[in-house]
């Protein structure tokens, strides 16, 4: 045998320059055995339409609301072009398109809500692909349907595939199935531009109510996008000429008004019940504060003279050319430093496993409510303790612009370990704030108010005096140990030196 070998590798030397020597060998060697060609490595290119699913966004979300499209049927993308955004419980995100195609199907209309995992749109494939990115073309059930079939019969398959007529006549029939849907979808869309609807879920819905078009509604947020004011400026002038006021001669109402006047204007009241779906905001709110109704809150309030903090800020405020400051980041910077001596106010509460635990955090990622279009955020300060006051003030600034502009991230508004609510910022002294479980504790701030005081030699003072409300997880929180970080905080606002010797 082997000297047979050795003959058929010198004929093979010899005939080298022979085109054809080789398979000549081979099958003299082999007689009419069929032989096997073997394919190279290359990545997958894709020239047929298939679906593009929307991926997990992460925080457990299983479906988010279409804000906008940025591509229409027949659109040509390439990667990381955007494809349209979506808005989960708080956050809106922007779709990427990780491909090279041709948009060939939109599954959902704005302001439909759309599944994790389930088709966004379908895309013609035109460029090569990783398996990794191919993922995202597989529905999850005929994914595991492939996991079922064997290796070597999925290649046998791939191998027959090329010659095999009947599968490239069933690829084109999909094909021109799915090409004729876009057409009639994009007769039924009105096309519109870039920005045209950009709007939040809640002006959305306020638009919904006044029974109106948001394409028609002028935007005057960035981007164009359609405000909360703009909506009650645009249905005014109509509500007047229904009631029957000439509309020419109608004033336009003052910006003053425009932002106090109900959702509703006074002129087009309700006149028969309506039910109306939870914005994705709301439904959050709901699940969140469903679980808050589970925590024994215990309620602590106390006020806090504000004169010595307004004094300083005053000053800082007069100089031209640093940023404006308000008392918010002198008491996020408090309740920082009075956390480092009650830790068990900055931790997180685990009810999950069969013995309850607390963790405690050594980060204080401090909660900020933040009143907005969209409804109330929650945006996290990381790190409090390792901030300047300049850089908190620096860092509210950045976060709410975002979250005016409904672009805050899952990342800005998660890991928080403690809130503050200011709801003074809006009106009202003492008020009782809910955890947000894991939390354990959170503080509300009531508006500053001049009232009459003592000073320390018994003379009648005008101060600014806020009431601080904190709440606690009585299940795990003594009365006394929120009394005394509620004290310490108090100390800081009240004797500012302390808080800056503590600082440095």
């Amino acid at each position: 045998m082997q000297k047979t070998l050795f003959k058929e590798l010198q004929y093979l030397i010899r005939c080298s320059n022979t085109p054809f020597c080789a398979t000549q060998l081979l099958r003299k060697s082999h007689g009419s055995r069929p032989h096997h060609r073997r394919r190279f490595g290359t990545s997958k290119r894709l020239d047929v339409v298939k679906p593009y699913l929307l991926a997990d966004i992460g925080e457990g979300i299983t479906e988010c609301q279409v804000i906008q499209w940025f591509v229409q049927p027949g659109a040509r993308v390439e990667q990381f072009d955007k494809i349209c955004e979506v808005q989960s419980d708080k956050a809106s995100v922007e779709i990427t398109s990780r491909f090279d195609g041709v948009i060939k199907k939109l599954y959902y209309e704005a302001d439909d809500m759309a599944k994790v995992g389930k088709p966004l749109v379908d895309i013609d494939i035109q460029s090569e692909i990783s398996p990794e990115d191919e993922a995202l073309t597989k529905v999850p059930g005929e994914a595991e349907e492939k996991k079922l079939t064997p290796d070597i019969e999925e290649q046998s398959q791939s191998a027959s595939s090329i010659p095999d007529g009947g599968t490239e006549e069933g690829g084109l029939a999909a094909e021109g199935g799915i090409a004729d849907t876009p057409t009639s979808q994009s007769e039924k869309s009105k096309p519109s531009g870039k920005h045209k609807s950009l709007a939040t879920p809640a002006v959305r819905h306020l638009v919904k109510e006044l029974s109106l078009d948001i394409t028609d509604i002028p935007g005057t947020g960035k981007d164009g996008r359609v405000l909360k004011e703009d909506v009650q400026k645009f249905s005014t002038p109509k509500t007047e000429s229904t009631a029957g006021a000439p509309s020419q001669t109608s004033p336009q109402p003052s910006s003053s008004a425009s932002t106090t006047s109900s959702p509703r204007p006074v002129g087009e009241p309700l006149t028969t019940d309506k039910t109306v779906p939870l914005t994705p905001i709301q439904s959050q709110m709901f699940k969140t504060m469903t679980r808050s109704l589970s925590i024994p809150h215990f309620l602590y309030t106390d006020s806090v003279d504000m004169t010595s903090i307004n004094t300083l800020r005053n000053k800082l405020n007069r100089n031209p050319k640093s940023a404006k400051l308000s008392a918010l980041p002198f008491i996020l910077k408090a309740l920082s430093l009075a956390l480092s001596h009650h830790p068990l106010l900055n931790a997180h509460l685990n009810t999950a496993d069969s013995k309850p635990h607390l963790h405690l955090k050594a980060l204080h990622n401090i909660g900020v409510a933040m009143d907005t279009p969209s409804g109330l955020l929650v945006p996290v300060i990381r790190a409090v303790q390792s901030h300047t006051i300049a850089s908190l003030a620096t860092e509210l600034s950045r976060l709410s612009s975002l979250a005016r502009a409904g672009k805050l991230t899952a990342a800005d508004l998660s890991g928080a370990t403690v809130s503050v609510s200011n709801i003074g910022s809006i009106g009202g002294g003492a008020v009782a704030p809910v955890i947000v479980p894991p939390q354990v504790a959170i503080l509300g701030v009531g508006r500053a108010k001049a009232v009459p005081r003592f000073d320390g030699e018994g003379k009648v003072v005008r101060a600014e005096e806020a009431v601080f409300s904190w709440s606690a997880d009585h299940r795990v929180i003594d009365g006394a140990v929120v009394a005394r970080c509620a004290e310490r905080v108090k100390g800081y606002l009240e004797g500012v030196e302390g808080m800056v010797l503590e600082m440095s």
